[in-house]
């Protein structure tokens, strides 16, 4: 008997607009990435004690399909991406700068290393912090090999990097319930 064998079983997986590649190439890693950093503020946001922490949370997922899209994009697809207006704009960096001016005025920011684990969701945050630098490097890395056309998407993650560790803080302090 035949095994049955599904499209992605031996290693090969789909990208937007056609193409297949290996699910260990730089582009399925990074949009893999973004996924697991979604899920990982999914639980940050259910730890969050701090509805506004919950808030902040809540819009950079939403966000993170069009950046995951973006990803999953092959450079010659592109511009069809961008026709359905599925790309990371000067807009939503500019969104997570106004983000981290919000926070910062709500919260001081610590002049010393810090250690996570003050509280859950600002743990939580944390890590997903951890995981943003590691999509960050690896859109660097795709950029690199001139296959993500977008500067952006490489600014949003890092903006997103400086929010979470802001946010992380914010939530702290509030150490117990609003």
């Amino acid at each position: 008997m035949k095994p049955n064998i599904g499209a992605g079983d031996a290693g090969q997986t789909s990208l937007l607009y056609g193409g297949r590649v290996s699910k260990a190439s730089p582009r399925p890693e990074a949009y893999g990435t973004v996924d697991e950093l979604n899920s990982t503020l999914g639980l940050a946001k259910a730890l969050c004690v701090r509805a506004y922490s919950r808030e902040v949370i809540d819009g950079i997922q939403k966000d993170l399909g069009i950046v995951a899209a973006e990803l999953a994009t092959e450079t010659e697809h592109h511009d069809q991406l961008a026709s359905h207006g599925w790309i990371v704009t000067d807009d939503m960096v500019n969104k997570l700068k106004q983000c981290l001016a919000d926070i910062e005025s709500k919260v001081e920011m610590p002049k010393v290393f810090v250690i996570p684990g003050a509280t859950a969701g600002g743990a939580a945050i944390d890590c997903a912090r951890a995981v943003v630098r590691r999509a960050e490097r690896r859109v660097v890395e795709l950029m690199e090999k001139n296959d993500l056309p977008n500067q952006n998407v490489a600014a949003y993650l890092n903006r997103m990097s400086d929010v979470l560790f802001a946010l992380a803080r914010y939530e702290e302090a509030g150490k117990g319930t609003e």
